[in-house]
């Protein structure tokens, strides 16, 4: 495919579809959009954006038999996203994929046999991988000695629009499922440790999600390192955005913490440019004197590079490109998918049981 522009589908136009389509459309020297499918309007009103160019789908199946595509974007419910992929793949399809990867851990596994059968890319959308801010931040863990301790949270008091997406996305999936994925991803890169045990807690807070689901959750984890982590995430009109946005580690050596004051502000939690703002890295060390005062000054670190929301979503893509055309070899990576979602399905799996489990 060196010569030629690559064909793709692009399946659900919500938030993050409308972002991928977005990068595609800049693209046009490399990418040519073959379609866009969504069951309700937003296919049309992310075509008037984006110049009305593009064919629109009511029904991914026959779009996919229409479009014949090179490669196909999925950034629907969670629970299409086994079946998704694996139609795309056996029609000869690369895939882009928002996480998580499958809404169980065998329906994830299932998608990376039958991507490794058919020799197809298979790319998931773990966001905060492509932003420079956060790949600074691991590194600056990894500095700070182990064990580490590893505290995260994303609390959103949801509301309008948003609402309505997060009570379709516990039609299937738990907050701390839905968004741990990213962060017990990150947990992992900082030890680079192996997870052996999850505790988890939830509840329900509102009638208008299933009774099988909850829409606050905590869990903690344990490494084989001796680091721990843990995350909460919490949805709904109802949710605390007073400490929403808490990004801090710290070793025997001092701490690192991301200072996001702007992403913080009152009623920003739920808008998702802030999900991913830095803004600033604040680096403490615990180096102490005779008289146990601090040797070094903290550090505050801004990066030049602070891309926005869409802006992630154009280097998503990009890698995504440049995995097709250069045959790149993506196994770590969706090892790592894998990984993620079964420690999050373990934490989700220890709220309704109230047991620990061990991984």
């Amino acid at each position: 495919m060196e010569n030629k522009k690559i064909k793709i589908l692009v399946v659900g136009c919500g938030n993050m579809g409308a972002s991928h389509a977005k990068a595609y459309h800049q693209m046009e020297s490399e990418v040519e959009i073959c379609g866009l499918v969504s069951i309700g309007k937003s296919k049309e009103v992310l075509n008037a954006e984006l110049e009305n160019k593009y064919k629109l789908f009511t029904d991914y199946y026959e779009a996919l038999e229409a479009t014949k595509p090179d490669a196909v974007c999925i950034s629907t419910y969670p629970d299409t996203h086994e079946a998704y992929s694996i139609a795309a793949l056996e029609n000869g399809c690369h895939v882009f994929l928002e996480k998580p990867i499958a809404s169980t851990a065998e329906g994830a596994e299932r998608v990376v046999a039958v991507a490794n059968k058919v020799n197809k890319k298979v790319v998931v959308g773990y966001i905060l991988r492509h932003h420079p801010s956060w790949q600074k931040f691991i590194e600056l863990a990894q500095n700070m000695g182990k064990p580490l301790v590893m505290r995260m949270n994303l609390n959103q008091q949801s509301h309008g629009y948003m609402w309505n997406v997060h009570r379709n996305l516990m039609k299937s999936l738990s907050p701390i499922v839905d968004c741990a994925v990213h962060y017990i991803d990150v947990m992992c890169q900082m030890t680079n440790a192996k997870p052996v045990q999850v505790s988890a807690i939830g509840v329900r807070l509102t009638d208008d999600i299933p009774t099988n689901n909850y829409n606050y959750g905590q869990l903690q984890i344990r490494f084989d390192d001796g680091s721990v982590g843990w995350y909460e995430a919490g949805w709904g009109p109802m949710v605390s955005d007073t400490a929403f946005f808490i990004k801090d580690i710290f070793g025997p050596k001092g701490s690192v913490s991301i200072v996001a004051n702007k992403a913080s502000a009152e009623g920003a939690s739920d808008h998702i440019d802030s999900h991913t703002k830095t803004e600033s890295l604040k680096v403490h060390y615990a180096d102490i004197d005779a008289e146990n005062e601090f040797t070094k000054p903290d550090e505050f670190i801004n990066l030049q590079d602070e891309p926005d929301h869409q802006e992630l979503c154009n280097r998503e893509q990009r890698f995504f490109i440049d995995a097709i055309k250069n045959n790149n070899d993506l196994a770590s990576h969706l090892e790592d998918a894998v990984n993620s979602l079964k420690v999050a399905l373990a934490c989700d799996e220890s709220v309704k049981t109230g047991e620990v489990v061990r991984l």
